[in-house]
C-alpha cells in the first residue's frame, strides 16, 4: 500500500468572497458552479476561465445553505434569518418571494440545508425550529401535511439519487419515504453530514466523533466498523464523487480523501474544509475554507491512479522487473552495452506507463526492454512483488545524469567542504590537459563556491572557448550571478539548456544561483513551476531544494531579528514532503551538494531544531512546544542527543512553566485561541496535570468549541474524580452543546461533591447553587399553576398521541426547554427570575383548541388510545382531526384539543369536569381553530354567516371565550384568504359574525364571562341549538361562568331552570324572568326553551333628562306625593333580594290586586282576557292557559294578581348629579329602620338630595312597565300564567301608587 498523496497547493483559486464560502454546487453543464457565502451574496462562477459570472446581493443574512436542481434551472439559497428563496439557474433572477414560513422558536431560524427532489418538483428544507418542510416547485407553496418535526435541528437534508427516500439529519438520522411522508428507517447516530452513493445503495453519515459511518440502503444496517478518518477535528462536509468510487471529508484540518472500496486514504489536501463538491466528471474536488480568514475557494486535482485498489502486489512491470534482476548479471561479467541500451530506451518520454492498469503501454515497454536483453536470460526469474510505478521511480532515479561528473577524491573532497584539495586536484588535471574543459568548468564550480567570483568566471569562458558544453555554460551561468550581471547568466543557463535532453535540472540550477544572487521570491516560484511542469521524477529534487532555500530565509530572518518570519520559513521547510529523513540524501540532489556545499544530512534537524528556536524568540510558545515534540517523535537515536537543548539554554520544563503562566495570562485577558494554543502545547509535552486541562477547557468554553471542552472536563474528571472543578466544566460544556440531558447529571454530580465537602471555601460555593430539590420544586408548582387552566387531556402535534396530564408534564421533563430552566435556575443565574420561569412554561404549554361542528363517525378517544392520529385511516372525521394537528404544530404550537377525542366520555368525573371547565380552556388557548366544513373554497363573504356553526350551541361560547381565532374552510385554507394571525382583528369578518349573532362586535372581540346583562347574553343563545337537550344549558355555564353539576337525562327545562335560577340567585338580577313564551316545570317564572328570550324585553319609551326632570318638578308641588314618595323609597330600598330555595323562586315585586278578568274574542292557539287591577289602567292579556273569569260583582276564591318585579338596581340607576351637588351612595338593605327618624336626623342638604332621588323613583314607577301576572293556588303559593305577548301596565295616576303592596311573594 503507498502512501496516501499530501498537497499543499491547489490548482486554482476563486477568489471573490469577502467571508468564508459556506455552500458550493457545481452545475450539470460542467461550466459553472455556484457559491454561497457568509459575507451574504452568491456568486456564479465560469470554471474553465475562474472568473465570476454574477454576483447575487439579496440576502440579509449570512447564506447558510444552498441547493441546484438537478437540470440545472433553479438555485435555492437559504440564510440565518430563516429566509429561502430561488434563482433561475441560467440567468440569476429571482423566482420566488420569501419562503419563510418557518416558525420563530428563538429570534432566528436558521436554514441549515437544503435539497431538491431529483425530478425538481420538490424543495426540501431544514432549519433549527426543528422541522424539515417540503416545498412545490411550481406554486412555490408549502405542500398540505409535509412539515415533519424532529427533536433536533434539521442539520443536513439528501434526496436519495432515485428520489424515492428522503434522508434528513437531525438529532438522529431518519429517512423517510418522499411520497408518503413515513418513515423508513431510525439511525441511531449523531450526523453532521449525510449523503447518498450515486447507485443509492450506500448512505454515509458523518459523525460527532470525527468517523464516517457506512450503511447498507437495502437492510439499513451498518456496513463494517466505523470508518476512522484521522481528521483532528468535526467533519463538515461530505462527498461523494460521481463514479461512486471515491469519498471526499472536509474539517477545520484538512481535506481527505478516500477509497469508498477499502476505505484506504489516497490523498490529503491540506487546506481546511466546511463545504465540498466534485465536477460532473469527479476529475476536480471544490472546497470552501473552514476559517473566515481564507475567503478563498480552491480547485484541487484528483489523481486517477490514487483511486485505483492495490491488490497486494497485483501490477507488476515485468520489463523494469527484469532490469533489475540485470544489474546483478552485468556486475557476474555480462556487456555494459545491454546496461546502455537499456539507459537509452528508459530515458525516452511516455516509455515508462504512469498508470498500473495501462497494459498497452506496459507490454510495449517489456517487448523493448526484452530485445535489449541476453536469450539466455531466463524470464522465469523475475519476482512478482515490485509495482511498477516503484520500480518505475527506482530505474529514473539510478540513470539521472549528473551535471558535475568527477572522480571519487574530488567528490569526497566536495563533500567534506576541502575545496583547497578539489581546486589543486582540477588544477592539475588542467596542468596536465590545456585542453580539459571539463576541468576548467569542474574549477569554477570550485572557485565558485570559494565566492571567488572573477576566477570562477574567467575558467568558464576557457571552458567554453576550449568547447562549449552543458557544465561550461551551467559554470559561467553560476559565475555571472555571482558578480551580478543576471541578463547574461540566464543567457548562458539557456545556452546550457541547448546540450541536455531534459532541462529541468538546468532550471532547478538557475533558480538556486538567482537565489544566491539575493532574489529569493523569483528564485522560489521558479522552484515551484518546475515541479508542476516535471512531475514525475524532479518534483521531490524540487521540494529538497525549496526546503533548503526556505531554511537559508530563516536564517536570514533570524540574523535580521525578525523571529516570526524566520519561524514562517521554518515551518514551511519542515512541512515540506521532501524531508523524508534525518540522515538520507535524494541521489537527484548529489550535484547541489558538491556544486554549493549543501548540508542536505542536516537539513531535516536544522529546519526543525532552527523553527523551535524563532518560535520561542517571537513568543509563540504553544507553537514551539508542540514543534519540539513533533522533532523529538520523529528523530532518530543518533540526532536526538544534540537536539535537547533546543531554545538558547532553555529547558522543556522551563518553556512549559511559561507557556503555563502566558496561558493562564491569556485565559484572564479573554484572549482564547492563545491560551488554548498554550495550554496544548503544555498537555502535548507532558503528562500535564487536572488543572491544565481544566484552563484548556475553560479557553475551549470561552470559544464555543462545546464538544472539546467536554473531552479536557472529562480528562480533569478522570486526573482528579474527588474534586467538582471537572463536574463543572462538564456541565458548562453540556449545556453549551445544549445536550440538556448530560447537563443535569453533571450538575447532580458537581452538587453532590458539594454538599460532601466540609471545607468552609467549598461550602460557599455551594451556597451559590440551588439544590436539585429546590429546582425539581419551583419548576413543578410553576408547572401546576399554568395547568390549572388548561385541558386534561391534549394531542401532542408533533408524535399525534393523545397525553393526559402526566404524560404532559413527563414530555416536558424531559424537554429542551425544561432541562434549560432547570439548569438555569439550579445554578442561579442573575437573568433567570420566576417570571422566567413561567413564561418558559406557559411557552411550552400554549395548546390550539378545535371549534367545529360535529359530523358523522367522529374519532374518540377510545379510538386514538395509544395511536399516533397521523398514521390512523378510520372513516369519517380522523382527516379533520390530522389537519387540525397538522396546522397547530406548524403555528409552532405542541399541543392541540378537540372535543371529540380528548374526553374520557366513560368517567363521569372528567366529564362533568371538562364541561364546566371547557370555557375556561378556550379562553386560555393560545389558539381557537374555527373549521367551518359547510364553507367551500369559492364562498364569498357571507357564508360564515350562513354556516350551521352559527347556530350550535356549543360553539357560542368555543368562540366568545377564544381570544384569537382563525376561520378554515372546508378545504383548510383560511375564510376569504385571510392569512393574518387572529381574525377578531379582522373587521370585515367581525361585521359578518355581528349580523349572525347578533351579538355586539366589542363583545365579540372582548368577552367576559360573568352575570352582567344576563338577558342581553340569553338573547344572543336563544336560537342556538344543541343535539343533546340539556347541552342548550350547559354549554352557557362557562358564558355565566357558573359551576353546576351535569345530569344528562334530566331534560332541557331542568338543565335551563337550575341555570336561570343560580344567575338569579347570585346576581339578583331578574331581567331573566322577562320572557314571553310557555312557562318551565322547573318554575312557572322561567320559561321552558331558551328561544322564549329571542324577543327583546320590555322597555318604556326613553326619555330626555329635561323631560325627566320636568316631571319631577311637578310632582314636587304635590305634598302628598312627596310624602308617598318618600315612604316608597324607604319601603322599596328595605326589600329583599330575590332568592330561590327548592325550586321557589322568592321574588320582590310590587303587586296590583286583579278585580276583573274576561275573555275577548277566540283565536286560534290561545286566548285573549280583559284584565282589570286597582290601580292599573286596562289591559289586554294573551295566553294559551284558561283562566277563571270574574268581576267586582262575581268573585272568585282564587286570588290574581299583576306583579311588577322589583329590581333593587333600579335605585341605583336614580343616582344624579344636579346643581346641589353630588348625590351619596345609597346605603345597602339593612334594618327596617324607620324612616322619620332618619329624615328628622339627616342635614338639610342630604334632605332634599333624598327627596329629589325619592321623586325621580315616584316618577320611574308611574311609567309602563313589564308585568307578571300570577294566579295564587290552593296553599297560599303564587304561579306565573305565561303570556305570548309582554304584558305591558302602567298606573292611572301618580297617587294610585298608594294602593301598591310592596312584598316578596313565593312562586312555584
Amino acid at each position: 500500500m503507498s502512501e496516501p498523496n499530501i498537497t499543499t497547493t491547489p490548482l486554482q483559486e476563486f477568489k471573490g468572497h469577502e467571508e468564508s464560502v459556506r455552500a458550493v454546487a457545481v452545475f450539470p453543464d460542467k461550466r459553472r458552479m455556484v457559491t454561497a457565502s457568509y459575507d451574504r451574496t452568491l456568486r456564479i462562477w465560469d470554471l474553465k476561465k475562474g472568473v465570476m459570472l454574477k454576483k447575487i446581493e439579496w440576502h440579509s443574512a449570512w447564506v447558510s445553505a444552498l441547493a441546484v436542481s438537478r437540470d440545472g434551472q433553479l438555485i435555492a439559497s437559504g440564510d440565518l434569518h430563516g429566509v429561502v428563496t430561488v434563482w433561475h439557474g441560467e440567468t440569476g433572477e429571482r423566482l420566488t418571494g420569501n419562503i419563510e414560513n418557518y416558525v420563530r422558536y428563538t429570534d432566528y431560524n436558521r436554514i441549515l440545508s437544503l435539497d431538491f427532489s431529483p425530478d425538481g418538483k420538490v424543495l426540501a428544507t431544514g432549519s433549527t425550529d426543528k422541522t424539515l418542510k417540503l416545498w412545490c416547485t411550481e406554486t412555490w407553496k408549502l405542500l398540505l401535511g409535509s412539515s415533519i418535526h424532529f427533536s433536533g435541528h434539521v442539520g443536513d437534508v439528501q434526496y436519495s439519487p432515485s428520489g424515492e427516500l428522503l434522508a434528513i439529519a437531525a438529532s438522529k438520522v431518519e429517512i423517510y419515504n418522499s411520497s408518503t411522508r413515513e418513515r423508513v428507517a431510525e439511525l441511531e447516530v449523531y450526523a453532521t453530514s449525510i449523503v447518498w452513493t450515486p447507485d443509492g445503495t450506500r448512505l454515509l453519515s458523518a459523525r460527532i466523533s470525527k468517523t464516517i459511518l457506512e450503511w447498507d440502503t437495502l437492510t439499513w444496517q451498518q456496513v463494517g466498523d466505523p470508518w476512522t478518518t484521522g481528521h483532528t477535528n468535526y467533519i463538515n462536509a461530505l462527498a461523494v464523487d460521481p463514479n461512486g468510487t471515491l469519498v471526499a471529508s472536509g474539517a477545520s484540518d484538512d481535506i481527505r480523501l478516500w477509497r469508498l472500496s477499502d476505505r484506504q486514504t489516497v490523498a490529503t489536501f491540506q487546506q481546511s474544509s466546511q463545504s465540498l463538491a466534485f465536477s460532473v466528471d469527479g476529475k476536480y474536488i471544490f472546497s470552501g475554507s473552514y476559517y473566515t480568514d481564507n475567503n478563498t475557494l480552491t480547485k484541487w486535482a484528483v489523481d486517477p491512479k490514487d483511486a485505483l485498489q492495490e491488490e497486494g502486489a497485483s501490477y507488476i512491470n515485468e520489463a523494469i522487473l527484469l532490469f533489475l534482476i540485470f544489474i546483478p548479471l552485468f556486475l557476474s561479467g555480462y556487456s555494459p552495452v545491454h546496461l546502455l541500451r537499456i539507459r537509452h530506451l528508459i530515458s525516452r518520454k511516455d516509455t515508462l506507463p504512469k498508470d498500473p492498469l495501462d497494459n498497452k503501454v506496459t507490454n510495449n515497454f517489456y517487448s523493448s526492454l526484452k530485445s535489449q536483453i541476453p536469450r539466455h536470460v531466463s524470464m522465469s526469474l523475475i519476482p512478482r512483488h515490485v509495482s511498477i510505478l516503484d520500480s518505475a521511480h527506482v530505474i529514473q532515479t539510478f540513470f539521472m545524469p549528473q551535471i558535475f561528473p568527477i572522480n571519487t577524491t574530488a567528490y569526497n573532497a566536495c563533500i567534506a567542504g576541502d575545496l583547497s584539495t578539489v581546486e589543486q586536484l582540477f588544477t592539475r588535471e588542467i596542468n596536465t590537459d590545456a585542453n580539459n574543459y571539463a576541468s576548467y568548468a569542474n574549477r569554477s564550480f570550485v572557485m565558485a563556491r570559494k565566492c571567488d567570483w572573477d576566477y570562477a568566471l574567467q575558467d568558464a569562458i576557457e571552458s567554453i572557448s576550449i568547447q562549449p558544453s552543458l557544465t561550461g555554460y551551467i559554470s559561467k551561468g553560476i559565475a555571472l550571478y555571482g558578480r551580478g550581471h543576471i541578463q547574461g547568466a540566464r543567457i548562458a543557463f539557456d545556452l546550457a539548456s541547448t546540450y541536455a535532453n531534459e532541462d529541468s535540472k538546468i532550471i532547478l540550477l538557475l533558480a538556486i544561483a538567482i537565489f544566491n544572487a539575493d532574489q529569493h521570491e523569483e528564485s522560489i516560484i521558479f522552484v515551484r513551476e518546475l515541479a508542476a511542469t516535471y512531475p514525475n521524477h524532479d518534483s521531490l529534487a524540487c521540494r529538497v531544494v525549496e526546503a533548503y532555500m526556505r531554511v537559508q530565509l530563516g536564517v536570514n530572518a533570524m540574523n535580521d531579528a525578525l523571529p516570526n518570519h524566520a519561524a514562517d520559513h521554518f515551518t514551511a521547510a519542515v512541512q515540506s514532503s521532501a524531508l523524508l529523513s534525518t540522515s538520507t540524501i535524494y541521489p537527484a540532489c548529489d550535484d547541489f551538494v558538491v556544486l554549493f556545499g549543501w548540508d542536505l544530512k542536516s537539513l531535516w534537524k536544522n529546519a526543525h531544531q532552527k523553527r523551535c528556536v524563532a518560535l520561542r524568540q517571537a513568543g509563540r510558545l504553544a507553537e514551539a512546544l508542540n514543534s519540539y515534540r513533533d522533532m523529538m517523535d520523529k528523530i532518530d537515536n543518533n540526532t536526538k542527543a544534540g537536539c535537547l537543548d533546543w531554545s538558547n539554554g532553555k529547558s522543556e520544563e522551563e518553556c512549559s512553566a511559561l507557556c503555563l503562566d502566558n496561558g493562564h495570562a491569556a485565559l484572564a485577558a479573554g484572549n482564547y485561541d492563545s491560551a488554548i494554543n498554550l495550554f496544548s502545547a503544555v498537555i502535548s509535552v507532558n503528562s500535564a496535570s487536572d488543572a491544565v486541562f481544566a484552563n484548556r477547557s475553560k479557553a475551549k468554553l470561552g470559544k464555543r468549541l462545546w464538544t472539546e471542552a467536554l473531552l479536557d472536563a472529562q480528562k480533569v474528571i478522570q486526573l482528579n474524580p474527588s474534586s467538582h472543578v471537572g463536574y463543572k466544566l462538564k456541565l458548562a460544556a453540556l449545556q453549551g452543546a445544549h445536550r440538556y440531558d448530560e447537563a443535569i447529571a453533571a450538575f447532580r454530580m458537581m452538587f453532590a461533591k458539594l454538599e460532601s465537602a466540609h471545607d468552609v471555601v467549598m461550602q460557599d460555593l455551594r451556597k451559590q447553587y440551588a439544590s436539585p430539590y429546590e429546582s425539581d420544586g419551583v419548576i413543578r408548582r410553576t408547572i401546576d399553576q399554568q395547568l390549572e387552566n388548561a385541558p386534561l387531556r391534549l394531542l401532542n402535534t408533533a408524535t399525534g398521541l393523545s397525553c393526559d396530564r402526566e404524560a404532559q408534564i413527563s414530555a416536558f421533563k424531559t424537554s429542551a426547554e425544561h432541562n434549560e430552566l432547570w439548569l438555569s435556575w439550579s445554578m442561579k443565574r442573575a437573568d433567570i427570575r420566576m417570571e422566567h420561569i413561567t413564561e418558559a412554561v406557559a411557552t411550552y404549554f400554549r395548546y390550539v383548541m378545535l371549534s367545529h361542528r360535529w359530523q358523522r363517525k367522529e374519532p374518540l378517544l377510545q379510538d386514538i388510545q395509544g395511536k399516533s392520529v397521523y398514521k390512523l385511516n378510520l372513516p369519517g372525521g380522523i382527516a379533520k382531526l390530522q389537519n387540525f394537528c397538522e396546522i397547530a404544530r406548524d403555528f409552532g404550537y405542541r399541543w392541540a384539543w378537540s372535543d371529540t377525542c380528548c374526553i374520557d366520555k366513560s368517567s363521569n368525573v372528567e366529564l362533568q369536569q371538562s364541561l364546566n371547565s371547557m370555557f375556561i380552556w378556550y379562553q386560555h388557548s393560545a389558539l381557537t381553530i374555527v373549521y367551518l366544513w359547510d364553507v367551500l373554497p369559492s364562498s364569498k363573504s357571507g357564508a360564515l354567516e350562513m354556516s350551521e356553526w352559527n347556530r350550535r350551541g356549543w360553539t357560542f361560547q368555543e368562540f366568545l371565550a377564544s381570544r384569537v381565532v382563525i376561520f378554515y374552510q372546508r378545504d383548510w385554507t383560511p375564510y376569504l384568504s385571510d392569512r393574518s394571525r387572529n381574525h377578531k382583528k379582522s373587521t370585515a369578518i367581525m361585521k359578518e359574525l355581528e349580523a349572525a349573532t347578533g351579538v355586539d362586535r366589542q363583545a365579540l372581540v372582548n368577552f367576559s364571562p360573568g352575570m352582567n346583562g344576563a338577558r342581553e347574553r340569553l338573547r344572543w343563545a336563544s336560537n342556538r341549538v344543541t343535539t343533546i337537550q340539556e347541552d342548550i344549558a350547559y354549554s352557557l355555564f362557562g358564558v355565566f361562568d357558573v359551576r353546576l353539576p351535569l345530569d344528562y337525562g334530566e331534560k332541557k327545562a331542568n338543565a335551563l331552570g337550575r341555570l336561570l335560577q343560580e344567575i338569579i340567585a347570585r346576581s339578583g338580577d331578574i331581567t331573566a324572568l322577562g320572557w314571553v313564551g310557555q312557562s318551565s316545570e322547573f318554575n312557572s317564572c322561567l320559561p321552558a326553551d331558551i328561544t322564549s328570550y329571542a324577543s327583546l324585553p320590555y322597555a318604556p319609551p326613553s326619555l330626555s333628562e329635561n323631560e325627566i326632570q320636568t316631571e319631577v318638578s311637578s310632582l314636587r308641588t304635590n305634598s302628598v306625593a312627596v310624602d308617598l314618595a318618600s315612604k316608597l323609597y324607604a319601603l322599596l330600598k328595605g326589600i329583599s333580594v330575590p332568592r330561590f330555595a327548592s325550586r321557589r323562586l322568592h321574588l320582590p315585586c310590587i303587586s296590583f290586586p286583579v278585580t276583573e278578568i274576561r275573555r275577548g274574542p277566540a283565536q286560534e292557539t290561545h286566548f285573549l282576557y280583559r284584565v282589570k287591577a286597582d290601580g292599573l289602567q286596562n289591559l289586554l292579556i294573551t295566553t294559551s292557559e284558561t283562566l277563571i273569569q270574574f268581576s267586582r260583582a262575581r268573585s272568585t276564591r282564587q286570588t290574581f294578581l299583576l306583579v311588577r318585579p322589583w329590581d333593587r338596581r333600579l335605585l341605583e340607576q336614580l343616582d344624579f348629579t344636579d346643581d346641589e351637588g353630588s348625590v351619596g351612595d345609597l346605603s345597602e338593605p339593612g334594618s327596617q329602620s324607620d324612616e322619620s327618624d332618619e329624615l328628622s336626623g339627616r342635614p338639610p342638604v342630604e334632605e332634599e338630595e333624598h327627596r329629589s332621588r325619592a321623586l325621580r323613583m315616584m316618577f320611574h314607577l308611574g311609567r309602563p312597565f313589564g308585568a307578571f301576572l300570577l294566579a295564587q293556588q290552593r296553599d297560599g303559593e303564587y304561579k306565573r300564567i305565561a303570556s305570548d305577548h309582554n304584558i305591558i301596565a302602567q298606573v292611572k295616576e301618580i297617587a294610585s301608587v298608594d294602593n301598591m303592596d310592596i312584598s316578596s311573594i313565593e312562586i312555584l
